[in-house]
């Protein structure tokens, strides 16, 4: 998939000036502080501002999300934030914008929040996490999202498996792939029935490195995958460990989220098939995102054949719990 030949890739031009340039033309006087963050769907600095704290601003990876899709996202942030819910939103101009362009780039710039990761092992923090994430839930269903797209479990595993199958996988685990991914589709579709789920707001990516723990506070940040799906899509990422710690882990979240709303038991079934479909969609987005100069030296096993190898055996894992007995 490596191609020294490939042509320049947009984010190759968002130098650290076009940067400064940015922020300042948006309002936000910068100092000439610039230090990149962990990110690599899009591109996340920490600017130094003249006289104010640092901000932390965002440049959308062109072509991904639609403005009108951005600025729902956006909308909803403040919205949430404005009910007193520890979301990281961004901030606004003088006119009240916040989705700005810059030398063909979107971007939006965020207060910096500093914090650590929640302790998942940690019952406090499982409550906490439990009652926020309701609160969330509950606000969701007053501005239900226009033109932020749905989850589809099956829908989104079968497109991935299909974009990987298609000359992306090694040959050598092509068939065995195709196999097994047909199979958990089989077994997804099984499991889930005909039963609808209701769909709300949620945050859609729900994991530790996207809450900062601080003040006693989990404060949420990137809703660049937030969509309209189950409540459990922002539940089943904070269960770690083995099926019996998921299980204690799973009691203690309903103790805080039933504070506000009751927990979603019957949406316990949708955990594997979700798991599946993130594991499924990984692979795809690696794929998606090989031409991007920053993905190749920072993932460079996606190519090697042991990569593939645990990626099955991962996928057969998941067919197993799937069509277990007592899954869900």
């Amino acid at each position: 998939m490596s191609d020294a030949g490939a042509p320049r890739h947009p984010f190759d031009d968002l130098t650290p000036d076009v940067i400064l340039d940015a922020v300042d033309g948006a309002g936000f006087f910068t100092d000439g502080r610039l230090l990149a963050l962990n990110s690599f769907e899009n591109r996340v600095y920490q600017v130094g501002l003249e006289d104010a704290e640092p901000v932390v601003t965002k440049f959308y990876r062109p072509n991904r999300w639609s403005d009108a899709q951005i600025r729902e996202e956006h909308g909803f942030s403040r919205f949430l934030r404005d009910q007193e819910l520890p979301v990281v939103a961004p901030l606004a101009n003088g006119d009240g914008e916040t989705l700005f362009q810059h030398a063909g780039f979107r971007f939006a710039v965020f207060p910096r929040q500093g914090g650590h990761a929640p302790e998942l092992d940690n019952d406090n923090h499982l409550r906490l996490l439990g009652r926020t994430l309701a609160r969330w839930h509950a606000a969701g269903n007053d501005r239900p999202f226009q033109a932020r797209p749905v989850l589809d479990i099956v829908g989104d595993s079968r497109a991935a498996a299909e974009y990987v199958g298609q000359g992306v996988i090694d040959p050598n685990f092509a068939a065995p792939y195709r196999e097994v991914t047909a199979a958990l589709l089989e077994a997804m579709t099984a499991r889930l029935g005909d039963a609808g789920w209701p769909a709300i707001n949620v945050h859609g990516d729900c994991h530790t490195g996207n809450i900062l723990w601080r003040d006693d506070l989990p404060h949420f940040v990137d809703l660049d995958d937030s969509l309209r799906g189950p409540a459990m899509q922002d539940l089943w990422m904070l269960l770690s460990g083995d099926e019996q710690e998921n299980r204690q882990q799973l009691r203690v979240l309903a103790e805080g989220y039933e504070t506000f709303l009751p927990f979603p038991w019957e949406q316990r079934r949708l955990i594997e098939p979700l798991r599946t479909r993130r594991l499924l969609r990984h692979s795809a987005w690696l794929a998606q995102r090989w031409d991007d100069p920053a993905f190749p030296p920072a993932f460079p096993w996606f190519e090697s054949p042991r990569y593939w190898q645990e990626h099955l055996t991962d996928l057969q894992q998941e067919l197993a719990t799937l069509t277990s007995d007592d899954n869900g």
